[in-house]
């Protein structure tokens, strides 16, 4: 470490010496506070000579890097003119590393806050184009019900609440400052659904201010009807529904809140949304769709409150979706349910059942490769005062019941949970350009898929494995989806948020057809 005179010391962490074997180049990192500094010549000099003793030829140069803090831009290009510090000493490669490392050596943002800077952000790179999979093949036996069937289509998107960006900025380091705020990333979402025109759109993570003053009149203006749904507590942020009021109307709104009062088990703020719409189509169709939206826990170990969670979700959506004739209407489930692919959450959405007892809480979502914790799940999964049985419906709390239905059905003597949807999801989970997996969120700890639309399909899986049952029973076809990325695609890009994704998730898309309508006269 190197002093100045006993005048004027420099702290052990002021500055760190790395010498650059290539080139030579000795490189100084600064305080914030010492950089405003700058324009005190004796500062300079001082700086100068101590530098100078430290280099190993005479034709080095010095160069500052400094924390991204737009207040020191002034004295930083001052401190570079009275050193003689141009662009130009350094070679184009290793400034542009230098301007882009982390947060280190940003140029002061346009005042225009939608428009960054093309030197401040990740815009030099070319956005990839997501591409359509179509799947309408499969249903086009089912032209001759010309009239019968209703295509929509669904979009699923967490736009990422700018209060938990703030709280979690260290897994935005890889983005530069202007892409993150806020009024530039509102324009980018708001651009996206106007661009998609989705006809049901379940959005995560939206801060409650930003959704009253911004995006619900946004939304209202683009023909949309909005529904929202806050998080208990002191969260900020909530799950929105909203529909095109020309392709659906209203018929009934449930909020689902996960926190119960004296349940310990269920002591989370995360919310669920469930709505009951009906077609609007000529001729008086009377068939109805259930759509719900969530957003699940996010904590790796605690796969008994997911669970938990889910069930109840599941139980407000049996009672919603099902119908006068005791069948149940198609669902819809989208949300960022913080699991992945084929985890014991995921398969218990897809096979309605899971043998749940004995396994580790930390593997229930498969988040962590490596799960942490050695806690199990044990029967029952939660407590019959809930109200809310293992086959995920609704029972009354303070009924004794049948011992046997507290701790849910069994399989080969294991307890399980169940419910009664038909549910499978309109992704792969694989890439069909390199077979790598599909990612729905990056940042910079993890990319993988935890967000999912989930539909009732007309037989498993039809539109992914089997065209022979296309036409039999009621419910959803797949038509298309707008395909996901895999790493090496969001690596092109510099990950999530950046200049043209304005969120650290993907939005899902698909759109859907759905058969055998009813009118009023049959």
């Amino acid at each position: 470490m190197t002093s100045f005179s006993s005048s004027f010391h420099l702290p052990r962490h002021t500055f760190l010496w790395r010498n650059r074997y290539r080139s030579n180049l000795l490189w100084t990192q600064f305080c914030p506070f010492l950089l405003n500094r700058c324009c005190r010549s004796d500062f300079v000099q001082k700086v100068t000579r101590a530098s100078w003793r430290h280099q190993h030829t005479v034709n080095d140069k010095l160069a500052l890097r400094f924390p991204l803090d737009f207040s020191c831009v002034r004295s930083y290009y001052l401190a570079r003119t009275l050193l003689s510090i141009s662009d130009e000493d350094r070679p184009a490669k290793r400034l542009r590393k230098s301007l882009n490392h982390r947060q280190w050596c940003q140029k002061k943002p346009s005042s225009n806050t939608n428009s960054p800077s093309r030197k401040t952000s990740q815009s030099p790179l070319s956005e990839v184009e997501r591409q359509w999979e179509d799947f309408s093949h499969i249903s086009g036996r089912c032209q001759s019900l010309k009239g019968r069937f209703f295509d929509f289509s669904v979009m699923s998107y967490n736009i990422l609440s700018q209060k938990l960006l703030q709280d979690n900025a260290h897994l935005y380091k890889h983005c530069s400052l202007p892409i993150l705020d806020w009024n530039y990333r509102y324009t980018n979402i708001i651009k996206e659904i106007q661009r998609h025109n989705s006809d049901i759109v379940c959005l995560q993570e939206v801060q409650e201010d930003h959704y009253e003053t911004q995006i619900k009149p946004s939304l209202e203006s683009l023909g949309y009807h909005c529904e929202y749904k806050k998080r208990t507590g002191k969260k900020p942020d909530g799950c929105a529904v909203v529909f095109k009021q020309d392709s659906f109307s209203l018929v009934s709104c449930h909020p689902v809140e996960y926190f119960k009062p004296g349940i310990p088990l269920l002591d989370r703020d995360n919310v669920g949304l469930v709505l009951l719409l009906q077609p609007k189509v000529e001729k008086g169709i009377t068939n109805h769709l259930c759509v719900a939206n969530t957003h699940l826990l996010y904590n790796p170990r605690r796969g008994d409150i997911k669970l938990a969670q889910l069930g109840l979700l599941l139980a407000e959506i049996s009672h919603v979706a099902k119908q006068s004739d005791g069948t149940t209407c198609p669902v819809i489930l989208c949300g960022d349910f913080n699991s992945a692919p084929w985890s014991p959450l995921y398969h218990f959405i897809r096979e309605s059942k899971l043998e749940y007892h004995g396994i580790p809480m930390g593997k229930v979502s498969g988040q962590d490769d490596i799960p942490k914790g050695q806690r199990i799940l044990s029967a029952p999964l939660w407590p019959q005062h809930l109200g809310i049985s293992q086959q995920c419906q609704y029972e009354d709390p303070t009924s004794n019941g049948d011992i046997r239905n507290c701790e849910g059905s069994r399989i080969n003597g294991r307890p399980c949970i169940e419910h009664c949807l038909n549910l499978t999801s309109a992704y792969s989970h694989h890439s069909s350009k390199r077979g790598q997996p599909e990612i729905t969120t990056c940042h910079s700890k993890r990319a993988m898929t935890v967000d999912y639309i989930f539909y009732s399909a007309a037989s498993r899986d039809t539109s992914l494995k089997s065209e022979s049952n296309v036409l039999s029973g009621e419910g959803l076809h797949l038509l298309t989806r707008l395909a996901l990325f895999d790493e090496t695609d969001l690596h092109a890009v510099n990950g999530l948020p950046n200049a043209n994704n304005s969120s650290d998730h993907l939005p899902l898309l698909a759109c859907f057809r759905l058969h055998n309508l009813q009118t009023a006269a049959t």
